[in-house]
This record gives C-alpha cells, structure tokens and sequence, in this order.
C-alpha cells in the first residue's frame, strides 16, 4: 500500500516541543495553526514564565 501523500507539512508545538503534521481540518488557516492540539491551546498560558 502506497501512501498518497508521503510528504505533510509540519511544524513545531511551541507548549509540548513535539512536531505535528499538516490535518485536512486545518487546511484554510494553517498559516495560523499554533498548537498541536485543544489540550496545548488551553495550556498556553501555564507554560509561560
């Protein structure tokens, strides 16, 4: 089985440090995805010193 896309954008979760790849979901605003997930989204705010 041969995947249709081999290559995804991703970029880097600024709160968990882990990368994450390109979702259909996101793709008219990924430009302005920032986090990986609902969970770091909300979690924002803990991280910062």
């Amino acid at each position: 089985m041969v995947h249709k896309k081999p290559y995804l954008a991703t970029k880097t979760c600024p709160i968990c440090k882990r990368p994450f790849a390109w979702r259909k979901k996101w793709a008219k605003d990924w430009e302005q995805v920032i986090y990986c997930s609902e969970r770091c989204r909300k979690n924002k705010n803990k991280n910062e010193h």
